[in-house]
């Protein structure tokens, strides 16, 4: 086989590669829908436990870091960019796997959704906010979805593989 041709190896790594695009450019969508329809801080109740709310958070998780200073727009930045670089690799090497890749895809995906933030507004836009009479969970959006929702497949991946079920 020449060198040229492209293995089901890799073209599982591009389909990988596609899906993290995907959730990318939802996750982009979403935040320009978001941040052209409403002023910041202006929220819409949706529903007794459910808000759409336009707000910036320039932390990361749950606002840690949100009051630092501003340093840490650039650390998150370039921390997501070396954790992106090292997801690729993972995703060439776990390429014809299922789960694992799917996760990581997820991963990858969410987190250059954010890093577009934090290069175009110095923070990231969030807009999903759940609630239950007055406590609040922080509002996230859908990268930060994605990117849960990746960590528990990895997390699911490596229980069942430990305990010698397949997923």
């Amino acid at each position: 086989m020449p060198k040229s041709a492209i293995t089901s190896a890799d073209s599982r790594f591009y389909v990988w590669l596609g899906l993290s695009a995907v959730v990318t450019f939802f996750d982009q969508a979403t935040k320009f829908v978001i941040s052209s329809t409403f002023r910041l801080g202006e929220s819409l109740t949706l529903t007794s436990f459910f808000d759409l709310i336009f707000v910036f958070n320039r932390g990361a998780a749950f606002s840690f870091l949100s009051q630092a200073g501003g340093w840490q727009r650039w650390f998150f930045v370039v921390l997501a960019l070396l954790i992106s670089a090292w997801i690729v690799s993972m995703l060439k090497r776990h390429a014809t796997e299922r789960l694992m890749p799917a996760a990581l895809a997820l991963i990858l995906g969410g987190a250059l959704g954010n890093v577009i933030d934090r290069l175009n507004h110095g923070a990231v836009v969030d807009f999903l906010s759940f609630h239950v009479a007055e406590y609040y969970w922080p509002a996230f959006n859908v990268a930060d979805s994605a990117i849960s929702v990746g960590v528990v497949l990895i997390l699911w991946q490596q229980l069942t593989h430990e305990t010698g079920k397949s997923a």
